[in-house]
């Protein structure tokens, strides 16, 4: 991680911890880097996509300020899933995608996530360049100017265009089933009914009338209840939850129930195995996935391997591998052989393929999946190293482990975009999780 950018951009409370100043010098440094790229007198393009935050309008008009400022065209996509933007990075050949979110955080955050020319996270490198540009270590950069000043263009017909792809992914039509949709008054507003709606489903839909600041309130993929009643007060045959940018998606069944982003991988690994489409005999998880997930896998001779929490890290091991299905239990999902990041809407659909081609209900299809009891618990502390790097919490962590041994297991970890360290106890009951979540967490609050 960086001085500004996490695992998933650069994100913070909107003109507190990223300002509008923020983005323009993102936006000049694009800008001026991928100019400099060309050699040969053209301009570079750099498409950007929102959601739906009443700072999106803001940060929008800051970076293409700065891009155009730096002889480079930007190409506004408007309200758009984050997938969006990755898709038409590599379909049109943009030098590189910019997406104003902060996705499932509250309406005031806001953050900036730039997509390279592959349509996956932008390299490291990249981003400690702009870091040092935001902090004058890098000298000020030329200003194009006459006839070099970028211009500025609208581009809706890039979702559009995603949308049109989205259709053309399910073999099969939805027709007699009955899907709800949670858009969470995020980017997905602009997206899912319409794909549902064509490919023939009755689409039921909740929280899709942003107002700028309902986004991820109390709806979508963070507040799934909502969604798992309306499936059952409807008697729909499914539901997809959705965050602020659309990146994600969690599932409920007919009953009620949650598929979260660990059965989802369960559910569509044993699907692709069993179409002989599972390359390597792996899917690619993070350290947060559930032990119970991999007892399932081991039962299906599904092999797995695990990352770092972020779906960056997730789409790296699929690359170096040639894995095709990898995710996190939160709902990133990747389907390498569709898209470079997670994708929510994609994901509902590839969910949907599963229940038609097995003639089977969501149920159904997670019934031998047993997930662990798990209790996840954020600890706001000054010094994430110094956490990670006390004795005394280490020894707490370590105490745990022993005591769970093969029926549970211990998480310690820094968050990729916040000041917390997160405590994650999975455990053959609830109160098992919480009794050795408070032992570590009274650790670190006495001590931090």
């Amino acid at each position: 991680m960086g001085k500004y950018f996490g695992t998933d951009g650069f994100r913070g409370e909107a003109n507190v911890k990223l300002t509008v100043e923020h983005a323009y010098k993102v936006g000049r440094y694009l800008g001026y880097y991928f100019c400099k790229q060309k050699n040969n007198g053209e301009r570079a393009r750099i498409v950007i996509g929102k959601d739906t935050r009443r700072s999106s309008y803001m940060f929008e008009y800051s970076l293409v300020a700065g891009i155009t400022a730096s002889g480079a065209d930007a190409y506004l996509m408007h309200v758009t899933p984050t997938p969006s933007v990755s898709y038409i990075v590599r379909a049109d050949e943009f030098d590189c995608g910019i997406m104003i979110s902060a996705s499932h955080n509250p309406f005031y955050d806001n953050g900036i996530k730039i997509i390279n020319n592959q349509g996956a996270k932008m390299d490291a490198a990249v981003e400690k360049e702009i870091e040092d540009y935001i902090d004058g270590i890098i000298p000020e950069i030329p200003l194009a100017t006459k006839e070099n000043i970028g211009r500025t263009t609208d581009y809706s017909m890039g979702r559009n265009r995603y949308i049109g792809y989205l259709m053309t992914v399910p073999s099969r039509s939805f027709k007699n089933l009955k899907v709800g949709l949670d858009c969470a008054n995020g980017a997905s507003s602009t997206v899912a009914k319409a794909v549902f709606d064509a490919l023939g489903a009755k689409t039921y839909v909740i929280n899709n009338e942003p107002d700028g600041i309902n986004i991820n309130t109390d709806c979508g993929s963070t507040h799934i209840e909502g969604l798992q009643k309306f499936v059952v007060d409807n008697g729909l045959d499914v539901g997809f939850a959705y965050d602020g940018d659309a990146d994600r998606c969690l599932a409920v069944d007919e009953k009620g129930n949650l598929v979260d982003g660990d059965a989802i991988l369960y559910v569509c690994g044993k699907y692709l195995k069993e179409q002989g489409r599972l390359n390597n005999n792996t899917v690619v998880t993070t350290v947060m996935s559930n032990l119970g997930l991999y007892k399932a896998f081991d039962a299906e001779g599904i092999e797995y391997a695990k990352t770092a929490v972020g779906d960056k890290y997730v789409y790296e091991c699929m690359m170096e591998e040639g894995y095709i299905l990898g995710g996190e239990q939160s709902g990133h999902i990747i389907f390498s052989k569709n898209a470079r990041t997670g994708d929510g809407v994609l994901t509902s659909l590839k969910l949907m393929e599963v229940m038609i081609e097995n003639k089977a209900k969501m149920s159904d299809l997670t019934r031998d999946l047993k997930i662990y009891p798990q209790l996840l618990e954020n600890v706001k502390v000054n010094s994430k190293k110094e956490v990670m790097e006390d004795e005394a919490v280490l020894a707490s962590a370590k105490k745990v482990e022993e005591e769970l041994g093969d029926n549970g297991r211990i998480l310690l970890r820094e968050s990729g975009t916040e000041p917390l360290i997160r405590v994650m106890v999975e455990a053959e009951t609830d109160e098992l999780c919480k009794k050795y979540v408070d032992q570590v967490v009274s650790v670190i609050k006495e001590r931090h």
